[in-house]
């Protein structure tokens, strides 16, 4: 093959990727001088949280009780610098047509909720606080709280969901999945931030737990890894498409454990202090102090309550 056919396959190839018709369901246009969401100044956000949710862990600042507020101060004004743009770029990016404000209207809002974020801070680190308490209780090869907070992959997760929780709470766009995706990768554990869970939650070993978008979890609740907390099927409008925002994932009450592998799918409620073994299938309601095992016959069964 010829230099001259080479140049003609890389121009044709060009011409095709530049066709709109090949990219108008892909591309992404945005006015000059609005900001785009950065994966890279996202990662900064949710490293600087966890340097101030959890003083002394990460980053490389040596706190002293006379410096602490100094740096504290520190993290948050360049949090706040970040948060604030990352949020204009999440809202410039999901404006529609036709209905775009100025552009300082919009650096505006984005401040407020910056700030709105940053004064909640205080009670995701509460939160976070009895999840790092519950995870080290309940996990016998867990040596301290350092390590639970330090090395443990479900802390990351939780400690994105409820940064990311509280940022859809507040109406931020985008912004919230990025972070909770950013967790999905690191740890392989899933978990939308739209999803409602109480305080001690704890997730052991994590890898392959998925908690949909509507799921509703209470306190003190405790899952392994493979865990589905999922949707059953999808209801349709009248042009055959899914409908979107209608609750559809489990309720998890208070003072559940979910075994490894299980799989809990629709809008049922698994009843509080019940126990579901692993690597069963559910999708009916389970009552409160009920515990779901299979059978040597590779069965379901309750030992108490109805059966699925």
């Amino acid at each position: 093959m010829t230099t001259s056919d080479l140049e003609h396959k890389i121009s044709t190839t060009i011409q095709k990727l530049s066709n709109p018709k090949s990219y108008q369901t892909v591309c992404h246009q945005h006015k000059i001088g609005e900001p785009i969401p950065s994966n890279v100044n996202l990662q900064k956000v949710i490293s600087l949280v966890r340097e101030i949710l959890f003083p002394g862990y990460f980053g490389n600042t040596t706190l002293r009780k006379n410096t602490t507020q100094h740096y504290m101060g520190v993290y948050v004004d360049e949090l706040y610098d970040l948060l604030s743009t990352e949020i204009l770029a999440g809202m410039c990016f999901e404006c529609a047509e036709g209905m775009d404000k100025d552009i300082e209207v919009y650096k505006t809002e984005a401040n407020k909720l910056a700030v709105e974020f940053i004064e909640f801070l205080p009670e995701i680190r509460r939160r976070l606080v009895t999840d790092v308490e519950a995870t080290y209780t309940g996990d016998p090869a867990a040596r301290n709280l350092g390590e639970v907070i330090f090395s443990y992959p479900a802390i990351r997760a939780i400690t994105n969901y409820r940064v990311a929780n509280k940022l859809l709470e507040l109406n931020v766009p985008l912004i919230p999945r990025y972070i909770s995706e950013m967790a999905h990768s690191e740890t392989g554990i899933d978990i939308h931030p739209k999803a409602k869970i109480g305080e001690r939650f704890t997730i052991d070993h994590g890898t392959g737990v998925v908690i949909g978008s509507t799921s509703i979890i209470g306190r003190n609740v405790k899952i392994y890894q493979g865990v589905t907390l999922g949707a059953k099927s999808f209801p349709l409008d009248e042009n055959g498409n899914p409908i979107k925002g209608i609750p559809r994932h489990p309720i998890v009450e208070d003072n559940v454990v979910i075994y490894a592998g299980a799989t809990i799918l629709g809008r049922i409620t698994i009843g509080k202090a019940s126990i579901i073994g692993g690597n069963v299938w559910v999708t009916e309601n389970v009552p409160p102090n009920s515990r779901i095992v299979q059978s040597k016959a590779k069965e379901t069964t309750f030992t108490e309550g109805a059966g699925i």
